[in-house]
Formats: structure tokens, sequence, C-alpha cells
């Protein structure tokens, strides 16, 4: 029996979705042997089982009805109240009206391109940024232009040299898609004061902001900055929040916060999604909230994503060889490793996994394919243990590669111009 092909009947936006490499790793990486810094995958001890058990039975016992039944497609009301609260907190002057609860924050990034991009369209984003992002907005056939990140984020300058670039070209972007604390992948943080630059020059260029901050809470060093939608007086940012990394990611609870004339026509767009995200888990991450755990369990998860992130840092000092370099980030789940120009972490993949070790390729965090020289590396979800034996594995694969170069450069027999081999 031969497979059918339904390749005429995709449509061109199916046809154009890749699979995120970023999941398709994860497959591998489910092997138990294999020590993975792949997944952005928040620690299993990190989990507040026995508090998220009672407000199960505290839910069902006493709004059960209610918490089993579907929901408005904003999501349920004193949720929306009580994360206003906690962004107001924060410096933000939003109601729950401004707030619109989404299946992981990754709904939000959907969401937000089903509803303002058509094909063609342009997006800023950061070199590198998020998998999830370019997946989401590569969807509806958008075309991506993309901002070095340094040590400090996204550069002013350089976006606004974009930006000119693309005006006098006739090209206005829509979005420009930010992660400003310990962004994933390159665990940099947006200064304060660019923030305030970024968003200055995206109000000139009429840009729409699209701050992605799910990290935010997990900060390690450092004092915390200003959001970006609380800085914007102009109605120009969309914000994402989400509980996977500060409760749990099963949940698939999230937000996204929006001035009110996007809220309306998002929550129009997600009403043809899913009508409305899970109403359980909506109370139960309500019951968290209101019983005054939510900050006790970040200060927890804070004391043990701290070791395991100085535990990879001083791993690295140790074991990895000269050429190499990364970040050291002040909080967050990653760490961006760059190696010499001639190394394909690639090309890398299927040693390194061979070795017991996984990491994310740096090329799928750059939406033009470059970055063939780096990684991503995630330190929480490693135990201490592991972390230190899989980046000693990690570095022994990298010296592999470096050997195999230079006994590449040494060879006798060179290429001459018309490309074929010649002895020296």
């Amino acid at each position: 029996m031969t497979d059918t092909d339904y390749t005429r009947l995709f449509s061109k936006r199916a046809q154009g979705m890749k699979a995120s490499e970023i999941r398709e790793l994860l497959k591998i990486t489910q092997n138990k042997e294999i020590i993975s810094f792949a997944g952005g995958l928040p620690s299993p001890e990190a989990f507040p089982i026995e508090d998220v058990k009672n407000i199960c039975n505290k839910v069902l016992d006493e709004d059960g009805a209610n918490a089993l039944q579907y929901c408005a497609t904003e999501g349920v009301t004193k949720l929306r109240e009580a994360i206003a609260q906690r962004m107001n907190n924060q410096g933000m002057d939003v109601t729950y009206k401004n707030i619109l609860i989404t299946t992981g924050a990754q709904q939000g990034l959907d969401l937000i391109g089903k509803t303002f991009l058509n094909t063609g369209d342009i997006v800023i984003v950061g070199a590198p940024t998020y998998l999830g992002g370019t997946n989401a907005f590569n969807s509806y056939m958008a075309k991506m232009e993309s901002i070095p990140l340094d040590n400090e984020g996204m550069s002013p300058d350089l976006l606004e040299e974009k930006l000119n670039k693309l005006n006098l070209h006739g090209s206005n972007p829509k979005l420009l898609y930010i992660i400003p604390s310990f962004q994933n992948p390159s665990g940099v943080t947006l200064t304060q004061s660019r923030r305030k630059k970024i968003l200055d020059i995206a109000h000139e260029y009429d840009v729409l902001i699209i701050e992605d901050n799910p990290y935010s809470k997990l900060r390690y060093d450092g004092k915390e900055n200003s959001t970006i939608y609380s800085m914007d007086k102009e109605n120009s940012t969309i914000y994402l929040g989400t509980f996977s990394k500060v409760l749990s990611p099963g949940l698939r609870i999230a937000w996204t916060i929006a001035p009110q004339q996007l809220m309306n026509k998002l929550i129009i767009t997600k009403q043809a999604s899913d009508l409305c995200t899970s109403t359980f888990g909506q109370y139960l991450a309500y019951e968290y909230l209101a019983q005054g755990l939510i900050d006790i369990h970040i200060e927890k998860i804070k004391d043990l994503y701290r070791k395991k992130r100085d535990t990879m840092l001083a791993a690295l000092d140790k074991y990895f060889p000269q050429g190499a370099t990364w970040t050291k980030p002040e909080g967050g789940m990653f760490i961006w490793v760059t190696l010499p120009e001639y190394i394909d972490t690639g090309q890398m993949i299927e040693r390194a996994i061979e070795n017991k070790v996984a990491y994310v390729i740096g090329a799928a965090f750059h939406a033009d394919r470059s970055g063939k020289n780096c990684m991503r590396l995630n330190y929480t979800y490693s135990s201490i243990d592991k972390i230190d034996e899989g980046i000693r594995k990690l570095a022994m694969t990298i010296e592999n590669e470096i050997e195999m170069h230079k006994k590449k450069d040494e060879s006798p027999y060179k290429l001459d111009e018309d490309g074929l081999i010649t002895g020296v």
C-alpha cells in the first residue's frame, strides 16, 4: 500500500512551517543516559507538588462546578484581577480588562502573529532570538529582520540604523520582538537606558513592541529593571507573562497585556483558536496567588537556580578550551556559548550526543541561520552533579573538533584555484 501525497492540500502557510529544532531534539534527549542542556525546562525539583495537590482539592471542594466548566475567552476574572494587581505593583497601570489569559505565552505569540501580520510584513528580532517567536511569526509568512545583540541586549543605534534603511526602501516594520530580561537564548539583559531609547525609537518609527518577559522574576544578581510596558505612555507595547517558569509549565497558564483596542481584537482571535484556556488551571493559578505562595516559591527556586548557574559557569571556566566564550547571565535559564568560527555546532551535535550530552545549535536562534559556531545551554533542568559532568563531556567534544580542524590545516594537500587537490 503506497502512502498518499497530501502536499497539494496543504496551505501555503502550512507548507512553510518547520518543526521546532528544540522540540525535535528533546525527543532524542529523552534517553536517560544523555545529559541534556537542550530544553528550556524548569527543574522538576522546583515543582510545588504538595501545594498544588492541596489547592486542587480546595478548588474542587469549594468551586468544582465552575472550575470544570467553560469560562470566558479572556479568562477567569479573579485571576486577571490578581495578575493586574501584581503587574501594577511592578509599575504598570492596567486593569483586568487589559489582560487575556492564554494557553502558554506561546499562544500569545501565535495570536499576535495571527492578529497583526500579513504575508511579507516585517518583524524586527534580535540575533539571536527565541525560536518559538520566529516560528510563530513565520507561520503567518512574515519576514524577519535581525539586530545583533551584545552583552547589554539590542543596540538602539543598530535598531535605528535598520529602521531608517528599511524606511528608505519603503518598508515599514510592524512589530519589534524583544525578550528584555535574561533573554532566550543569550541570557543577556537589556539595560534600563537601552529600554528607554528603544521605546523612543519605536514611537518615532511607529512600530509595535512585543515585550516577551517570562524570566524577569528569576533574577539572581543585580537590580530589577522596569518593564518596557510600564514606561510606554503611547500604548504601543504588548506584554507577555507566564507561570511556566515560576510555577509549572504543565499548567499552560500565561497572560497577554495590551491596550484595550488591541485587546479587543486579540480576544476575538483567541475565540477562533481554543474558545478559552483551561478553567481548572486558571482556578489553580489564582489560588496559588491568593494564598501568597507564589513569592515564597520564587525565592526557593531562585536559590536553586543560582547554584546551578554558578556550577555551570565554574565548569565552563574549568573545562572549556581557549577560544570559547560565553555569557554570564544575572538570571534566567540560559548561557550562550560562542566557539571558534570554524566549528559548526549543527554538525557537532551528533558527536556530542554520542558522548551523551546535548545542547541547542546556535543557527536555530537566528532568522538568517547564522550563528553556526554558537550553542545554547540550559542550566536549570539538570542536577548540579550532572551539570559538571555534562560540561566536561561537552568540552571533550569541542576539543576533538578543534583537533580535527588542526589536522585538516596541517594536511600536505591543498585545493588549487580550480578546486583540484595538489601536493605541497
